[in-house]
């Protein structure tokens, strides 16, 4: 099994230091959760620079993420932008992130960065600096911050090591370059410019960006700079991955990249399991990091005949974008705490908090007696949050068989979609097909059942199963494209293209495109002459900034 990180778990700090008047709630100088008492924050005591509060830790740890709490209901105070910062003394820290919050009442989660070239390095000293409030002219407020990561000292004290012995010699050295390349580079001095670089090596930003500034800043080039732009959007977002499947006599291992641009196949491998990555398989699934540039598949199909207790581990892999990389991450999550081996569930991704949701889904089994009726029923899988950071899963809500009417049973045929703070789950339920929208609110990596939005109206998508849908969040709309139905004996009556718009704000459905001729009323025609067969069980992505469908072999234009 691949090497397994401790549990990404809260870090114990104190109040440290701050700039200014301090109006905290600070029982053991800790800052509390306290959303409903307007005392129980940190106030600065104005808006001008320098502001700061800085927290030191119980001892030093590998900090991967904080969260910020606030107060119960919009205020002017909070931070609409901040920085922080991290190091082992309070006078010498690295920038750790660059963000800001909503206002809102909602916490919110954010990954620091904790690696230098792969390398973890440990904090004792966080440092906040806020940089703007919501309100204008107000000062800032911080209600509460919780920090969570590896403090276990087996972990912590090698990379503390590393920190004390490497750091100073290497990345302070590097950054103090890269600070004079800037500033030689924003001051025209071109010679010193050139000459550090060249004699150093060490680059001030990626070589397209490098490349933007000089026929932008240096030329004036316009007509270049737009194909710049339109290069790197070719790169890094109009790109479509496809691993694996089933050619109807065997599973498939080759992993391909398609280029919508150039409207271009690449093999990207002909057999992953040759490169440290996953075997042939059908059924998964995958979902990718748009932020970091990774893929996480999960989850096969394995015939009866094959299955043993070897080869029903749930094995999960991540793969790197830009190094052309596979990771085990898990020889079995079922044994780090995740799903069983599963087939026809779904997955989606949260990429600001880098967490994974997996919910339902077919559990694989082992040949069981014939006379034990129990062991032939079928299973089914939960709801699991993975955190990519600590490479952790935690069982959000079990399968449930007999949910009531506040529940969500798990299932498969369904579609899964993520927005902002908000799980969107189109359902068929198990064997029972059914057309209703489960939404579930995300707090962190807690999940609770928000509402069940009933589409028991006139104007809906017709129940069918392995329908798919993509959701635009800019737009705040959820698009299905519908599948077969389920019942065998009206499947043929029902055989119809159709697609479907979703207003998440308004409730409301819209139906954009749907071919009214079935086979049945014309079996001499096939309806693939002009477009794509009505089917189950397919695949649809959709690029938001085209707003462009992209179904396996078509792509659909929205209006």
């Amino acid at each position: 099994m691949a090497a397994v990180l401790p549990e990404c778990r809260p870090i114990t700090y104190c109040v440290y230091k701050w700039s200014s008047y301090s109006s905290i709630y600070v029982p053991e100088n800790i800052l509390v959760d306290k959303p409903h008492d307007q005392s129980s924050r940190w106030s600065s005591e104005s808006n001008y620079p320098p502001q700061y509060l800085i927290l030191k830790l119980e001892r030093p740890a590998i900090v991967q993420s904080v969260t910020f709490g606030k107060y119960e209901k919009t205020h002017v105070c909070n931070l609409k932008k901040f920085k922080v910062y991290g190091g082992m003394s309070e006078e010498n820290m690295t920038e750790l992130l660059s963000s800001g919050l909503k206002n809102d009442y909602n916490k919110e989660t954010f990954t620091l960065k904790h690696k230098i070239d792969d390398q973890m390095f440990p904090c004792r000293f966080i440092k906040i600096v806020p940089l703007m409030s919501w309100g204008p002219s107000f000062n800032f407020s911080i209600w509460y911050v919780e920090l969570h990561g590896i403090d276990e000292p087996d972990i912590v004290q090698p990379c503390l090591n590393w920190y004390s012995k490497m750091l100073p010699d290497l990345y302070r050295e590097q950054e103090a370059i890269r600070l004079c390349l800037k500033h030689f580079r924003q001051h025209n001095y071109t010679e010193a410019f050139e000459s550090l670089q060249k004699k150093t090596k060490i680059a001030l930003e990626h070589p397209m960006l490098t490349e933007l500034h000089e026929k932008l800043v240096l030329k004036g080039d316009f007509d270049t700079c737009e194909g710049l732009i339109e290069k790197a959007v070719s790169v890094f977002a109009e790109t479509v991955y496809l691993f694996g499947g089933w050619d109807g006599t065997q599973d498939l291992a080759d992993f391909w990249a398609y280029s919508v641009k150039e409207n271009q196949w690449t093999c990207i491998s002909r057999d992953t399991e040759k490169e440290s990555g996953p075997s042939a398989r059908s059924c998964h699934k995958m979902c990718i990091d748009t932020t970091r540039r990774q893929i996480y598949t999960l989850g096969r199909y394995l015939d009866s005949s094959v299955r043993n207790s070897k080869s029903l581990k749930s094995d999960f892999y991540r793969y790197d974008i830009d190094t052309n990389k596979w990771t085990l991450l898990s020889e079995d999550t079922a044994t780090d705490g995740g799903p069983k081996l599963v087939f026809d569930h779904q997955m989606c991704m949260d990429s600001e908090k880098h967490m994974i949701y997996t919910f339902g889904g077919r559990i694989l089994t082992c040949n069981g007696n014939v006379d034990d009726t129990r062991a032939n029923e079928p299973q089914f899988s939960g709801l699991f949050a993975y955190h990519c950071l600590s490479n952790t899963w935690k069982l959000l809500r079990e399968d449930s068989c007999n949910a009531g009417p506040e529940d969500v049973q798990s299932r498969i045929g369904h579609c899964m979609l993520f927005h902002t703070w908000t799980v969107i789950s189109p359902v068929n339920l198990k064997k029972l097909s059914r057309n209703n929208l489960n939404i579930l609110e995300t707090n962190s990596i807690q999940i609770k059942l928000e509402s069940s939005i009933s589409a028991a109206v006139p104007h809906v998508p017709m129940t069918g199963f392995t329908q798919r849908a993509t959701i635009d969040p800019e737009l705040n709309e959820i698009h299905v494209l519908s599948g077969l139905s389920k019942d065998k004996d009206k499947r043929e009556e029902n055989v119809r293209n159709s697609f479907w718009i979703y207003d998440i704000a308004r409730n409301n459905w819209s139906c954009v495109y749907k071919n009214d001729q079935s086979v049945k009323d014309n079996p001499n025609k096939s309806l693939q002459e002009e477009e794509p067969c009505p089917r189950f069980a397919h695949q649809l992505v959709y690029d938001d900034m085209h707003k462009v469908s992209l179904h396996f072999w078509f792509s659909f234009s929205l209006p």
